[in-house]
């Protein structure tokens, strides 16, 4: 018995793919399309790919061409093609405006686009992107069952940008260019003022005031440490239980120690 139903199971097997490959050497593109749908249904998402790669150009216009742009861009998401899917949500949401399946599209589009986001020391190139594309879709949806999902990706990428720019900025200290350390730092708090990296970029600003107060010329390290104090300051003011509150504490001590000779 089981031997019989194996054999059923080729059959049926063998039959499929012959189907599916006499379709893709059909001149009908009506047979293309029924077979396209079928293997999309049945999971077979690159069968499928292969077929609406065919016949997408004959049936742009035509009554059927929403249904099968939108599971063209489908099967490129699900099977983690995320270029051509974002590119092909994007299609779908221009062409199809008022289509049911708009806003998922418009969504997956975005979300196809994070997905090419890559660890924060890259190019953020594509994170940008994908944010400006969450950000349109969350403004063209506020009311969204998907906003939960855009906003939670959205953290995610942002923090990635800000990851970024707070390193570069950070890495003028790492060198002991103390000065553009200092300009740097100032720019990234400028330029995300609700950042999670703000204490460190605080922290660091202090630590980069200090040493370039301690390496300075005796004419300018009385400024220098003043500026060092105020950095210190600041810290303190953004959060008085700072995780840097002992190291700059030190700092403070030193600082005070040093301005001593400029009172005398």
């Amino acid at each position: 018995m089981k031997k019989i139903v194996s054999l059923l199971l080729l059959i049926v097997l063998f039959s499929s793919c012959s189907d599916y490959q006499k379709a893709l050497k059909s001149d009908d593109i009506a047979v293309k399309y029924t077979m396209s749908t079928k293997m999309y249904d049945s999971g077979k998402y690159d069968k499928a790919i292969r077929l609406f790669e065919q016949i997408s150009p004959s049936y742009k216009g035509k009554p059927q061409a929403e249904k099968l742009f939108y599971m063209y861009s489908q099967a490129y998401y699900k099977t983690k093609q995320y270029y051509l899917a974002g590119y092909q949500f994007e299609n779908f949401a221009s062409s199809y405006p008022k289509s049911e399946k708009h806003e998922e599209a418009l969504f997956l589009g975005a979300k196809s686009y994070s997905k090419l986001s890559p660890v924060y020391s890259l190019d953020q190139s594509d994170t940008d992107k994908a944010v400006d594309k969450l950000q349109a879709f969350i403004d063209t949806y506020p009311n969204s069952t998907y906003l939960t999902e855009a906003n939670v990706i959205m953290k995610e990428l942002k923090y990635k940008v800000e990851k970024k720019a707070f390193e570069n900025a950070k890495q003028y200290n790492t060198i002991s260019d103390f000065k553009s350390a200092q300009i740097a730092l100032d720019n990234f708090i400028s330029d995300f003022p609700g950042t999670p990296f703000k204490e460190d970029a605080l922290f660091y600003k202090l630590d980069s005031a200090y040493k370039l107060a301690l390496n300075s010329v005796p004419q300018k390290m009385e400024e220098r440490l003043n500026n060092a104090k105020a950095a210190y300051s600041g810290l303190m003011k953004f959060n008085s239980n700072s995780k840097y509150k002992t190291k700059a504490a030190e700092m403070l001590a030193n600082i005070d120690k040093d301005l001593k000779q400029f009172s005398k």
